[in-house]
């Protein structure tokens, strides 16, 4: 008697063990296969949230199959404490795993809104976005000039959510003083600017702010960027080239960057440049004339006068020889690129083409046909009110 209780007891609990047994596999199977969400959502944290709210949310909205399995796993590996609050972008398919991965990791949302200052050579603007879960694409919820229009409701409301991202996007071009006048009016930064860092210093880029960083260390990261990209182009730079330092280096990449904005012409205008300076020839170039007018204090509104073209300043490049004492704005990496590695050409002139391009020349005469059609373009522009 004894003898077949033990064993049916024995029977029991090798049952009993078995079916735990099964019961974890099947357990670790569902945290990590993939799961059944079939379009990617965007999952709101709130602060003093917790992970059986979050589980209840993700099952109601069919990213996971299981809420108590969720909750059991993230319990079992330690992460239930860690939660952060924010957006978190949940992809199609996402395995428990995965989406307990990016809620308890770094904090910073995935998805959700984002502000941008973008920060121009004509003017700055402030977007709004919302990132679109399907398409993964960022779309305008509103844009506008601060200096300029009312500022609209759904900036003043992304503001005030906790987990909005925010993003400062410099164009090449830029000027350090605009720089610096566009950071002081982003109402997100804090602290003071003690002085305008050089020109040329400020690398044109998209950085990652927080509200309430301070001024002061998100223009370190500009220069600290630029210091990297200016070390890696001077360390690259072609053998024979008239430039004796970085920082004349620099110069002639604000002058390629401020005479085109077509990508592919970066290394003819430099050539042009280069060329020149080998030969002794003035630069030439209007973009510094206009510097020297400005002084980089926001953009000249208007066409040069002839006026301005004789007067001597030490950027005037019709006046000066060789390049002038500093750079004319910051450039970007492209530009710094093509002052070390500018075309083998012969080409001493340009001009503009109508196209938004240039026409290039090596003789004086061959320009001077370009600026005949250029000028005859110009007036037809101007006799159709473009």
């Amino acid at each position: 008697m004894w003898r077949a209780l033990a064993s049916n007891m024995l029977t029991v609990l090798v049952v009993g063990l078995f079916l735990a047994g099964g019961l974890i596999l099947w357990g670790q199977t569902q945290y990590k296969e993939e799961g059944p969400l079939e379009t990617a959502i965007c999952l709101q944290v709130k602060s003093g949230s917790n992970m059986t709210n979050v589980s209840r949310e993700l099952e109601d909205q069919g990213a996971i199959s299981n809420a108590t399995i969720f909750r059991m796993a993230a319990d079992y590996t330690d992460r239930s404490q860690q939660l952060k609050a924010g957006s978190f972008l949940v992809r199609e398919g996402a395995s428990m795993e995965q989406i307990i991965g990016e809620i308890t990791s770094s904090g910073a949302s995935t998805c959700g809104s984002e502000i941008e200052y973008r920060i121009g050579v004509t003017r700055a603007q402030i977007r709004v976005r919302e990132l679109n879960p399907a398409t993964l694409d960022f779309e305008d919820v509103a844009s506008f000039d601060a200096s300029e229009e009312e500022i609209p409701a759904a900036y003043t409301e992304k503001r005030e959510e906790a987990d909005t991202r925010y993003r400062i996007s410099l164009a090449e071009g830029v000027t350090s003083w605009q720089v610096v006048e566009s950071l002081k009016a982003i109402d997100a930064l804090t602290g003071e600017v003690s002085e305008i860092p050089a020109e040329g210093m400020l690398a044109p880029d998209s950085y990652d702010v927080t509200s309430g960083q301070d001024r002061a260390a998100v223009l370190q990261a500009m220069q600290d960027k630029q210091q990297l990209r200016i070390n890696a182009a001077w360390e690259s730079r072609q053998d024979g080239l008239p430039l004796e330092s970085p920082e004349e280096m620099l110069i002639l990449a604000s002058i390629i960057e401020k005479e085109t904005g077509v990508p592919e012409e970066r290394g003819q205008v430099a050539s042009v440049f280069v060329n020149r300076l080998n030969q002794g020839m003035k630069l030439q170039t209007d973009p510094t004339v206009i510097y020297g007018v400005t002084k980089g204090q926001g953009s000249l509104g208007r066409g040069l006068r002839r006026s301005e073209l004789r007067r001597a300043t030490p950027w005037n490049t019709y006046v000066i020889d060789g390049l002038p004492p500093t750079p004319i704005a910051n450039p970007g990496q492209a530009s710094l690129e093509a002052a070390v590695a500018p075309e083998q050409t012969n080409f001493v002139f340009f001009v503009a083409d109508g196209t938004g391009g240039h026409a290039f020349a090596e003789t004086l005469q061959e320009h001077n046909r370009n600026v005949a059609k250029w000028r005859e373009i110009e007036a037809e522009q101007q006799s159709s009110g473009n």
